[in-house]
């Protein structure tokens, strides 16, 4: 099949989580003998500000870690304008994510409207269905064939509301090409690293509660990667004695959970109030490299994992010192937990599963019979 995918970006994971899951999604495509071509914005901002700190040298690093997988950098507005027909030529299936500009989403509608044979759906990996369901339920997706929503409370919505006629639920996963258990490169590993972004206030004080007040009560030796921290925030984690490196590519978190004996999970807030059985991808792509993991309370109403055992979950402040302290001391509760999401991740949730997931929802939407896949 030929399948085109419209997004924010595939080389840029700054404050972008949706690429590290699309990465995995379009090496395993590829593997699987399909055609796939990615499109993303010139001027999308999560381009923009990787170049702004990293420099340009961050997107050739990408193509270095990535040699297969290329996306094409257009004007997303002249492409909204006319210029579709080469783009969408000969496409089986296109997938336009959430964050494209509606000008954009209603655009490739249209085009599909007008007899194109491709099947089109809409990908929601954001918490916007709920943070800004009006914004949201403006945009036009009637000439779509259905919605790919990374949880089932997001498909509920789109079908409840009458945003879309079909939807499918449709979870990120782990990219097991790139995260896969490594051995340290010392003997000597800190004690915890957490690899996420500060954000809009959305976690602000759970990160403070949870994480900083933690690291400093215990004393423990930590690191923080992640973007948009404020100088304030900078200052409190120096305080804290926390180390932070600002930036990680995504594809060298491998190395940094290697040289941690533990990490920790703290989702944003819309995510724990209004949208559970959603993870983010930063779960499973930390019980892929089988580091032990701790996580703020999530509801997961999906049974994806099994939480003592994938990994333990601190439902209030002292409770994640607790698991804290017990980690580090407890090499035998360490290599429980990893093994045991690890183990987790293989058999359910790799970019594998997901694209098998993917080819079942597109012969369902064309009325044919699922096609089996060996993975």
């Amino acid at each position: 099949m030929r399948i085109v995918i419209f997004c924010h970006s595939l080389i840029s994971d700054w404050n972008h989580g949706n690429a590290h899951f699309l990465r995995g999604v379009v090496a395993e495509l590829l593997d699987r003998s399909h055609e796939v071509a990615v499109y993303e914005p010139a001027d999308g901002w999560s381009r923009q500000n990787l170049i702004a700190e990293a420099g340009e040298n961050a997107v050739a690093r990408f193509h270095r870690a990535f040699p297969r997988l290329r996306s094409s950098a257009v004007d997303y507005g002249r492409l909204a304008d006319g210029g579709l027909d080469e783009a969408l030529d000969g496409a089986d299936v296109v997938i336009v994510h959430e964050w494209s500009p509606a000008s954009l989403i209603t655009a490739i509608g249209r085009h599909r409207a007008r007899g194109a044979g491709y099947l089109l759906l809409f990908h929601d990996t954001h918490h916007r269905s709920v943070s800004d369901a009006e914004a949201l339920s403006a945009v036009a997706l009637d000439a779509y064939d259905g919605v790919l929503a990374f949880g089932e409370v997001i498909r509920q919505r789109y079908v409840s509301l009458g945003w879309a006629r079909r939807a499918w639920t449709w979870h990120e996963a782990a990219d097991t090409r790139v995260f896969q258990p490594l051995k340290p490169e010392s003997a000597m590993q800190a004690d915890v690293v957490w690899i996420g972004n500060w954000g809009d206030g959305e976690r602000t004080e759970e990160l403070r509660s949870y994480l900083i007040d933690s690291v400093r009560e215990l004393r423990l030796t930590a690191t923080i990667y992640g973007v948009r921290y404020p100088d304030a925030a900078k200052a409190e984690l120096t305080s804290a004695g926390i180390h932070y490196h600002g930036w990680l590519p995504n594809y060298e978190a491998p190395r940094a959970y290697a040289e941690h004996r533990m990490t920790v999970h703290v989702p944003r807030r819309p995510y724990v109030r209004a949208l559970p059985g959603i993870p983010t991808i930063r779960v499973f792509e930390a019980l892929a490299c089988g580091v032990p993991l701790v996580s703020t309370e999530w509801h997961d109403v999906e049974g994806l994992f099994t939480p003592g055992n994938d990994y333990l979950v601190a439902r209030t402040p002292a409770a994640m010192r607790s698991h804290l302290a017990a980690l580090r001391h407890d090499e035998g509760l360490r290599q429980h937990l990893a093994a045991h999401g690890l183990a987790t991740i293989r058999a359910r949730h790799t970019c594998a599963h997901r694209v098998d997931e993917l080819l079942g929802i597109v012969h369902q939407a064309r009325g044919a019979a699922p096609e089996v896949v060996a993975v």
